[in-house]
């Protein structure tokens, strides 16, 4: 048996010759397939469209589909058609069904409901938003406080360069708080974006320390060469790549308490 298509055009021999398009609805039924003009002079209807707490009255042509209802509500609501579900008389909908072919008349309601993998979907990248808005939070608490750090070791070399001796406690006191936090910094869960700031508070936590070592240097030895520096140096190259800095030369006394570092991302 030759089976029907959704749709088919067939002459109608009363005298005039014409097409008249058909389509199959949902159920087997065939019927005289709508076009746009059809839609738009139909008669207009009121559907109540309820969404949780909130309702929304929906005005439309009485011979939409439920698939039109849709657009209009992601109008009112923000949900994109392909995250609603549609249901009447406690059934879901197909976007093909016309509202008048199930019974939709003026006034009726209409649930609305999220579709639940798009609900999770969107709760999943809340919280993920939310965890990287806390870590760029905490990654500018610590660069607010490394900020008053650095000035006081300007101000240090400042005095360095003017010749005028300083006590090596002062020095010792600045390395022990800026080492506090690169602790707070490796204490921050990070991804994305915060990932990044923390990785650039990190190095830039790194080059204050490195120049308050060359700082206590020059204080401690006017005259003294560059090896210092070059132990500085390398004392951030094992930092970063992981690699324990026993087998390194001997650094400075103020680096000692970067010995058992673990990498920063």
């Amino acid at each position: 048996m030759r089976r029907l298509s959704s749709s088919k055009r067939v002459v109608v021999n009363n005298g005039v010759k014409g097409e008249i398009e058909w389509e199959l609805r949902p159920g087997g039924m065939l019927v005289q397939k709508r076009n746009m003009g059809d839609a738009s002079s139909a008669p207009m209807i009121k559907i109540k469209v309820s969404h949780g707490s909130y309702h929304h009255d929906i005005a439309l042509p009485a011979q939409s589909t439920f698939g039109d209802l849709k657009i209009v509500v992601a109008q009112e609501t923000g949900l994109e058609p392909k995250e609603q579900r549609l249901l009447f008389q406690g059934k879901e909908k197909d976007d093909e069904e016309c509202l008048h072919m199930v019974g939709v008349k003026d006034m009726s309601k209409v649930v609305l409901l999220e579709d639940p993998a798009t609900k999770e979907r969107k709760l999943e990248e809340m919280n993920r938003n939310q965890t990287v808005l806390k870590a760029c939070e905490e990654a500018a608490k610590v660069r607010s406080e490394v900020d008053k750090l650095s000035e006081k070791v300007i101000a240090l070399e400042a005095s360095v360069g003017a010749g005028t001796k300083i006590a090596e406690n002062e020095f010792l006191v600045l390395t022990e708080l800026l080492m506090v936090q690169l602790l707070q910094l490796d204490s921050i869960e990070a991804d994305g974006e915060a990932k990044v700031q923390r990785r650039v508070e990190v190095r830039r936590v790194q080059g204050i320390v490195d120049n308050l070592d060359k700082l206590k240097a020059r204080n401690s030895n006017p005259f003294s060469s560059s090896c210092n520096a070059m132990a500085v140096s390398s004392k951030w190259e094992a930092f970063e790549s992981g690699l324990g800095i026993g087998s390194q030369a001997p650094l400075p006394s103020s680096t000692i308490i970067t010995q058992e570092w673990e990498v920063f991302d």
